[in-house]
C-alpha cells in the first residue's frame, strides 16, 4: 500500500462498541466477502445516498496501489454517487489508512467509518 498518514481507529472496550444498524452490519459482511474472495489485506464497503452498496478489496499492482476503501469510494463515484452514508473497512491493522479516510471525507464529512477485524468484530468507528 502507498505510504500514507494514518488516522487512529477507535479502540473502545468490547462492551462500549455500539450495536451497528442492520444496514451497517451488511457493510461489514460485504467488506469481509470482498477481502476473502481474493485473499486481500483489506476489504471495504460503502453505502451511498440512495442506499446502494459498493464493496472492494485492496489492490497492489506494480503500477497501481489502492486501499480497499479508496476503491470502494471510487466505485461509488463511478456509479454516480455524490454522498456516502457509511463506510466499513475490514483489516488486521489497528489504524484507518489516511488515503481511505480522505476518500470517504471527500463525499461525506460526517459519515461513520467502522473499522472491523477480519472476523467481523467492530473495533471502533471514526466519525471525524
Amino acid at each position: 500500500m502507498p505510504e500514507s498518514s494514518t488516522v487512529p481507529a477507535a479502540r473502545p472496550t468490547p462492551s462500549a462498541v455500539p450495536e451497528l444498524s442492520a444496514e451497517d452490519a451488511k457493510l461489514v459482511v460485504l467488506a469481509r466477502g470482498a477481502r476473502g474472495r481474493v485473499g486481500a489485506v483489506e476489504g471495504a464497503a460503502v453505502r451511498d445516498q440512495d442506499g446502494r452498496t459498493y464493496a472492494a478489496a485492496s489492490v497492489a499492482l506494480p503500477s497501481l496501489t489502492l486501499t480497499a476503501l479508496q476503491l470502494a469510494v471510487a466505485s461509488a463515484v463511478a456509479a454516480g454517487a455524490t454522498r456516502l452514508e457509511a463506510a466499513v473497512v475490514v483489516t488486521e491493522a489497528s489504524t484507518l489508512d489516511g488515503a481511505g479516510h480522505a476518500a470517504v471525507r471527500d463525499l461525506a464529512a460526517d459519515a461513520p467509518i467502522h473499522v472491523a477485524a477480519p472476523d467481523g468484530t467492530v473495533l471502533g468507528t471514526v466519525i471525524q
